[in-house]
């Protein structure tokens, strides 16, 4: 799973619209202003209207839900489109209801493909325009076009991105004490065993927490392995369970992945024991890193925005920087270069020439460009100059969604039914973190798989 970034969407998207309109009322001089201040000479082929409104909603909030409004404010004043976002903590949860009550949001971003197929089958989703799919056809790849297609049907375009498997760590720790980067699993837990040996504090630090998806942490280290030692064949098999779950080859990166999670040598540096894992909130597991009370942190490129919590004392992100990420490695030194990731999938609800107009250019480049721009993301969008991203590594995690010579594969999780990939997978974590066997842990996640 990709991270929860929310806030709530409901109904009310009418009530807020209500108090725009009053805004509107008493700031059109202001809106005139900034149009004469904008260049729309990148919003022309969006058409103009006027007064029209556009309802969205997602998983994203808080400073990110800023830096979206942010991200479309030139196309709003340059179209006359007002786009109205909420996030939410249930929308994964809520949105096939509100769906079929016809209470859904006009446009959703939805981040499990496996959703994206539910409201799809469900027949609550207006395929995508043509404008749209000749921007995904231009600026992505096949694959993340499949992500937003069901039964060869397109119904919409990637958002934003993520690169899953970056492991953080202090540069500054690793120099002082002559630690070098892994090359290998092996080697990670080879580095791993000299850390805890040190005595000092635990090599590792772990948080599985996240409310009602407690335990997702956990299915990304599982991912990582499985892509790693098994292969995209076997992930791609497993994902679509063309493999039972309960596949030696699953169990072997279960196993794998135990070694650090359900070693009291291994977790919970600067936390507490094993069992801290499962209460610990996955924003804040990483910090310890800063306080010299573990090594090394598991999360996904998106944790760059953790590191500087409101408040805190500023911590840079570079390879000479306070924290920085290496990614997990491979089995064999020089083996292609493979991540799982995630992102978001823009779907709409209502067919509407407003709707597609904004959902055209979500799929831009000169949208993926604003929103890269403003820092904390990337995109696995072409057209994206990774030069515009905010971080060392986040130039890094673009230049590796471009490479035509990445294998990448979307998160699992997100990929599987909901019934598996949203509950017994997390769920099987924690059981899993807290004692029973991989075994167990395997048989019961594969009987919860829907039969058709």
């Amino acid at each position: 799973m990709r991270l929860t970034r929310h806030r709530r969407w409901m109904a009310p998207v009418v009530a807020a619209a209500a108090v725009g309109l009053a805004l509107t009322a008493c700031t059109g001089d202001v809106a005139e202003q900034d149009a004469a201040d904008v260049d729309c000479s990148d919003y022309e082929t969006y058409g103009t209207f006027d007064g029209a409104e556009v309802t969205a909603a997602g998983t994203i909030l808080d400073l990110e839900a800023d830096r979206l409004n942010e991200s479309w404010a030139d196309f709003e004043t340059c179209t006359g489109i007002s786009v109205e976002y909420q996030g939410s903590s249930e929308f994964e949860a809520q949105i096939a209801v509100l769906a079929e009550g016809g209470n859904a949001p006009d446009v959703g971003f939805v981040p499990q493909p496996g959703l994206m197929a539910r409201l799809a089958a469900g027949g609550w989703l207006i395929p995508g325009s043509e404008g749209v799919e000749a921007n995904v056809d231009e600026f992505w790849s096949e694959d993340w076009k499949q992500y937003g297609t069901y039964e060869d049907t397109f119904y919409g375009a990637p958002l934003m991105a993520s690169i899953k498997g970056y492991v953080w760590y202090s540069p500054t720790e690793f120099e002082e004490k002559g630690y070098a980067i892994p090359q290998t699993i092996d080697e990670l837990m080879q580095l791993s065993a000299d850390i805890a040996a040190e005595g000092d504090h635990k090599p590792w630090c772990v948080g599985l927490e996240s409310g009602e998806a407690t335990g997702w942490p956990g299915t990304d280290w599982v991912e990582d392995y499985v892509l790693r030692q098994a292969g995209p064949e076997v992930y791609d098999q497993w994902v679509t369970h063309e493999i039972p779950f309960n596949d030696p080859q699953i169990a072997e990166a279960f196993d794998g992945v135990g070694e650090v999670l359900k070693s009291d040598e291994m977790v919970n540096g600067g936390i507490g024991d094993v069992s801290t894992q499962i209460t610990q909130s996955f924003q804040e597991a990483g910090l310890p890193i800063l306080d010299g009370e573990c090594s090394l942190h598991h999360q996904a490129s998106f944790y760059e925005t953790f590191w500087n919590p409101e408040g805190g004392d500023a911590v840079s992100v570079a390879s000479d920087g306070d924290v920085f990420g290496f990614l997990l490695p491979p089995v064999n030194a020089g083996d292609p270069l493979s991540v799982t990731g995630g992102g978001e999938i823009v779907v709409a609800f209502r067919e509407a020439d407003e709707v597609e107009a904004f959902r055209t250019f979500l799929s831009s480049d000169t949208w993926a460009n604003n929103r890269v721009s403003l820092g904390g993301v990337i995109s696995a969008n072409k057209g994206v100059d990774p030069e515009n991203a905010s971080s060392e590594l986040l130039v890094q995690s673009i230049e590796i969604l471009q490479d035509p010579e990445t294998t990448f594969r979307f998160d699992g999780s997100d990929l599987m039914p909901g019934a598996v990939g949203a509950d017994s997978f997390w769920k099987g974590i924690v059981a899993w973190v807290g004692g029973e066997s991989t075994a167990q842990v395997l048989d019961t996640i594969e009987s919860t798989w829907p039969s058709s």
